[in-house]
């Protein structure tokens, strides 16, 4: 891949844990402190967080340097697993162009459909792109419950 888009590698896994932790706290979000709090205490470094990202595509978007915007997928069951940007690379396409190339290596694999967890700020980037909302669901992080919603998207129409 060319230009501020490419695959992510493995030294690249503690700055993807880094975007997901700032983009979290950072970028304007429908969820509490404690609930944020919740989300981003998993691990976000060492062998668990790179065991979780090696099995995925990968595709970052980099500006000055820097990793500000990620998404994967697992290729064998075409879920979106991760899904974040950064404040300074929003409202410019990142998103978008992060899930078009997202969705033709999903196809290169022969994936027929797309599932994501989308979290209420995620859940109308993805409707944007053409998923649809399988139910909304409450999941228990630590002792918290946070709103989120199960997605699909059919890549065979």
């Amino acid at each position: 891949m060319s230009g501020p888009y490419s695959l992510a590698r493995p030294d690249d896994y503690d700055a993807l844990g880094e975007v997901m932790f700032e983009a979290v706290w950072t970028n304007p979000s429908p969820y509490t402190d404690s609930q944020r709090t919740a989300w981003v205490a998993a691990p976000r470094k060492g062998a668990d967080w790179a065991a979780r990202l090696a099995g995925q595509i990968i595709i970052v978007f980099e500006e000055a340097g820097q990793i500000s915007g990620f998404m994967s997928l697992v290729p064998e069951t075409g879920y979106v697993d991760f899904a974040y940007t950064l404040a300074s690379a929003r409202g410019r396409g990142v998103f978008r162009e992060l899930y078009a190339r997202i969705e033709t290596h999903a196809r290169e694999n022969g994936c027929a459909h797309l599932t994501t967890h989308a979290s209420l700020s995620a859940h109308p980037a993805f409707l944007a792109v053409g998923f649809s909302v399988v139910q909304e669901e409450v999941v228990e992080i630590a002792d918290q419950r946070l709103r989120r919603f199960e997605m699909a998207k059919s890549l065979t129409d």
